[in-house]
């Protein structure tokens, strides 16, 4: 090797290892990348944020129905509490959002003394499934599918979380309320009776079951196990899209149509065949107006992935708290609220990337105004496209 070679690899070495030495000691990293000619994407990228990888369509089927929101304003304190919704496109929640990167404006007033954490909070749900029908061949499968579904959803189920359970045919029973422990849960969701011949009527049992959710506070839903299939409810479907809507209850909606589908054209029988089509698109509008999601599995043999986007959709919230710059107002006039997502380093709109350094957009649920004198309002909630 030549002298001139041997006193370059030299320094290149020196240099790397005072590289090494320098980050040791805390020397600033950007003096070693100008001394050895190197640049750094991670600089290049400062106030981006990154998050995990995430299946390329939803898991759930249709239009997302809008997502709840809650304003909450503290009258002693002038403090206010918004909990919301930040998604990507596909309805997955996207973590690692800090702080700084949210820009919190109340009658077009950025809030400079903004708070955010992320809330994992207990939720109560109903659990309503299918149990009859006037079709043996239905009526069998339903006996095992409907089982075997609603029994996965207790693997989601944390202790503070309350469940109750109720089926219809012709008509809705509450099978448990929510004082009924899981262990008496698991038994009753592993029944795999064959249901009896009878009327199906989903409206009057969501109706029904819609209402009786309406004294439950906090994060709540229905969760609905269904082919969609109504045969003979005294209300109409028009009334079970009021109900969703006035009763602020998300419903998810684990569609089994497809499956009961199969078996019914494998049935002999010459009955009527039912128009599978209508019923899951009675199905999706529910959920829709509910704010809730409908899933089309192809089977129920493992609904992990399904019980788990549905769980992460309703617990997980950002909570941002501020004190009110408009404190000692107005406490009966409408404060307009606004949330972007910002890189506090140039105060344009947020980066965010996966893994792959590939761009996720988001999309915040944000109630857009509030009533003071409202200790706890919840209103239609508004989309911002980011």
């Amino acid at each position: 090797m030549s002298r001139k070679r041997i006193l370059k690899t030299a320094e290149l070495l020196a240099l790397a290892l005072w590289g090494i030495s320098a980050f040791g000691q805390g020397i600033d990293a950007n003096v070693v990348k100008s001394r050895t000619g190197m640049s750094s994407s991670r600089s290049q990228r400062a106030g981006e944020i990154e998050v995990p990888n995430r299946p390329a369509s939803s898991l759930f089927q249709g239009e997302q129905g809008k997502q709840r929101s809650e304003i909450h304003y503290d009258q002693t304190t002038g403090v206010v509490t918004i909990k919301m919704v930040v998604q990507d496109p596909n309805g997955y929640f996207i973590p690692n959002i800090r702080r700084d990167n949210f820009a919190v404006y109340e009658n077009n007033v950025r809030q400079q003394n903004a708070t955010v954490e992320i809330d994992h909070a207990p939720v109560t749900l109903a659990v309503l499934l299918e149990y009859g029908g006037r079709r043996q061949a239905l009526n069998k499968a339903l006996g095992y599918e409907v089982p075997r579904a609603a029994h996965q959803l207790l693997d989601e189920i944390g202790r503070q979380d309350k469940i109750a359970l109720w089926r219809y045919a012709g008509k809705v029973e509450q099978v448990a309320d929510f004082s009924k422990g899981h262990e008496m849960l698991d038994g009753l969701f592993s029944t795999s009776q064959a249901p009896e011949f009878s009327e199906t009527n989903l409206y009057d049992a969501l109706i029904s079951t819609l209402q009786q959710m309406k004294v439950e506070a906090g994060r709540k839903a229905l969760v609905l196990i269904s082919s969609g299939v109504d045969t003979f409810s005294k209300a109409k479907y028009e009334d079970v899209l009021k109900a969703v809507r006035e009763c602020q209850t998300p419903v998810y909606v684990i569609n089994i149509g497809p499956i009961l589908r199969s078996a019914e054209e494998l049935s002999p029988q010459p009955y009527a065949r039912v128009d599978w089509s209508r019923a899951e698109a009675e199905l999706q509008k529910i959920a829709q107006a509910s704010g809730g999601r409908l899933y089309s599995p192809g089977s129920t043999l493992n609904l992990s992935g399904v019980y788990d986007d549905m769980m992460e959709n309703l617990r997980l919230r950002y909570i941002i708290t501020y004190k009110s710059t408009a404190d000692g107002g107005n406490l009966d006039a409408a404060r307009t609220v606004r949330v972007e997502l910002v890189n506090p380093n140039t105060g344009r709109p947020l980066g965010i990337v996966d893994a792959n350094r590939k761009p996720v957009s988001s999309r915040l649920f944000v109630q857009e105004s509030y009533v003071p004198r409202g200790a706890s309002i919840v209103e239609r909630p508004e989309l911002e496209e980011k």
